[in-house]
């Protein structure tokens, strides 16, 4: 079942409660012409029986009316979280390419979006989505048959998992990746080559001939190309397994803090993870030891190169159980965890470099 058959059922929810709602607001009216006679009746001291009746039937007319008032705020309350409204084509709307703009990073000019019947001859065209509570990219994705890996490059999306309600995207219409030329000199078939992908159908979706020499700088979009696993890991924030694997407090988190030592604001370029001295540290990526030592300030350490420019460090070990030059993966225990050099009780300090420079692991952890 796809999207427009719940519509309808919405809809169709939607029209039957504004009838009840509009059914109750008809029969309180009746009911407050009731107790206005009932009152006239009372204030002309009928006899007793009589008042009695008015009595009770007046306390009727008040449940009545808070019953009515719960039923219209729920409704209100209803459309309120559910408004809708807006610029209405009878399509999905769509963007251009020059309506992005060379970047491709911002959706603009939403208003002068028209639906049109395009795109089924192969031509490139974008629509605009936007994102519902409990969407994730994987999704949208198979709903718009495109690849997790096209809406994140052509949103140009750094960390999935903020991804946020209300959030427009746009979707081409067919899956690829957007690329930027490096090099004076590239080609159209240069750059298929490297993706493993068709150089005619790049050609023609770029309105290109695939000899003609392409300017650095240019962005243009590869159909039916992948993000590179690294890159993917990466934005997904699945790069990094946890370097230990028993339960454990974050004593300190990435970023500044006043510091524990000398109380002024200081800068935690890594993640502080406290568990009992001995307990199994493990690379949280392939790689290659790079170095071990001991200094004052990380006590025992060792430090793990990846591709792609990754480093990670890991301190105050009580042992090391690696030497520099050892090939490393997930399953390698690497030392244990101890509370040497400057530390206050027993951790593991864990550090993500990129191009050396400290990142935020939790960024980039399963």
């Amino acid at each position: 079942m796809n999207r427009r058959f719940f519509e309808r059922i919405y809809n169709a929810f939607i029209l039957i409660g504004k009838k009840v709602v509009n059914m109750i607001k008809r029969t309180a009216k009746r009911i407050l012409v009731l107790a206005a006679d009932v009152k006239h009746r009372f204030d002309a001291h009928i006899n007793t029986r009589a008042k009695r009746i008015a009595v009770r039937t007046a306390g009727a007319v008040c449940a009545g009316a808070v019953i009515g008032c719960v039923v219209v705020v729920a409704s209100n309350k209803l459309r309120a979280e559910n408004g809708v409204g807006g610029l209405e084509t009878t399509g999905v709307p769509e963007f251009t390419e020059d309506m992005l703009g060379k970047s491709g990073s911002e959706l603009d000019a939403a208003a002068s979006v028209l639906s049109k019947d395009t795109g089924k001859d192969g031509t490139l065209y974008y629509v605009t989505y936007r994102v519902k509570q409990g969407d994730m990219i994987g999704i949208i994705a198979d709903e718009f048959g495109v690849t997790q890996d096209t809406i994140i490059s052509v949103n140009g999306i750094r960390q999935s998992r903020l991804l946020q309600v209300g959030q427009y995207l746009k979707i081409p219409s067919m899956p690829g990746v957007l690329y930027t030329v490096k090099n004076d000199g590239e080609t159209a078939e240069t750059i298929a080559d490297k993706y493993e992908v068709s150089a005619d159908k790049f050609a023609k979706v770029n309105g290109l001939k695939k000899d003609a020499v392409l300017d650095s700088g240019m962005t243009l979009f590869v159909p039916d190309a992948q993000l590179d696993w690294v890159t993917r890991q990466e934005i997904n924030g699945d790069l990094f397994i946890r370097p230990v694997k028993v339960r454990y407090w974050m004593s300190s988190p990435y970023g500044w803090r006043q510091s524990p030592f000398t109380g002024q604001r200081s800068f935690h370029t890594g993640i502080d993870m406290a568990c009992p001295i001995g307990t199994s540290v493990y690379a949280a990526l392939a790689g290659q030891v790079s170095s071990t030592g001991y200094n004052e300030t990380y006590g025992n350490y060792i430090i793990v190169s990846h591709h792609s420019g990754y480093k990670t460090l890991y301190g105050h070990l009580s042992a090391i159980l690696v030497v520099p030059g050892q090939n490393v993966d997930t399953s390698t225990r690497i030392g244990k965890v101890g509370n040497t050099g400057l530390s206050t009780g027993p951790h593991l300090h864990f550090t993500v470099f990129k191009s050396g420079k400290t990142v935020n692991p939790l960024g980039l952890l399963k």
